[in-house]
């Protein structure tokens, strides 16, 4: 899931050649963290516009409450056969949530090749205990293996979920709930807002993928129109204390 994230970011744009996108894998899960407004739904988004595009399973999108409108993202958004593909789902309690992964085993039809959790921490926040919400995390993997051996051998069904994080903070959970999604997800990518021009919103993305790859990061800008510009880092080797680093919030 990692490689996707890092692909999507690297070209800038969901659009690609196919030979690209049939060398996709699923990889291990990467939890998506950034603030309120930092655009993890945008990027969300923009990863399950680019898995649709590969031609193989929908993309499944769980989020608490329907979108108000669809993130422009890049010119792939308004792809009718991508948007297709991406099948959103509302459940709106813990409980919703645990009943439909508990269910993905009994559902029909062709299973999804990416499942995207946007807002876990309004699912880990609400009415479930430390135990439950150690579940389900781990359902949440569960679910995405299931979906993966539905898919056939070298397949998978990739993980992405986005967690919510106070300003000014990385952890947005007590440190026992955050060193147990450290323990699942391995791979983060964090969100961080920059300060940005008029009718701009730009925000800087870290991908860690947790000793699968380099660390890699980009500055992500939406223009007053919504369209969202990725451009590349600029590179800070042999610098880690410099301005820009710091600014990262002790991120680990």
């Amino acid at each position: 899931m990692a490689e996707t994230l890092r692909r999507v970011l690297n070209r800038g744009s969901v659009a690609g050649s196919r030979e690209e996108e049939s060398a996709a894998e699923a990889g291990p899960p990467v939890l998506l963290l950034g603030t309120s407004g930092s655009g993890k739904t945008a990027l969300l988004f923009a990863i399950a516009l680019e898995v649709a595009g590969e031609g193989r399973g929908p993309v499944l999108f769980l989020t608490r409450r329907p979108l108000q409108s669809l993130p422009l993202g890049t010119r792939t958004t308004l792809d009718p056969w991508r948007l297709q593909k991406i099948h959103f789902q509302y459940p709106p309690s813990p409980r919703e949530l645990l009943r439909l992964l508990c269910s993905a085993h009994e559902t029909q039809g062709p299973a999804p090749s990416l499942l995207l959790l946007d807002g876990l921490e309004e699912y880990l926040l609400d009415d479930l205990g430390a135990q439950d919400s150690t579940y389900l995390t781990a359902l949440l993997l569960d679910t995405a293996a299931h979906y993966g051996r539905r898919l056939g051998h070298g397949q998978g069904c990739g993980l992405l979920v986005a967690l919510q994080t106070p300003a000014g903070e990385t952890d947005s959970c007590d440190g026992l709930q955050m060193a147990m999604l450290r323990r699942y997800f391995p791979a983060q990518c964090w969100l961080w807002p920059d300060a940005t021009g008029p009718g701009e919103h730009r925000l800087r993305v870290c991908l860690e993928p947790g000793g699968l790859g380099p660390r890699a990061e980009w500055w992500v800008t939406f223009q007053p129109q919504g369209e969202m510009r990725i451009t590349p880092w600029p590179t800070q080797a042999g610098n880690p204390n410099s301005e820009e680093s710091s600014s990262a919030g002790g991120k680990p």
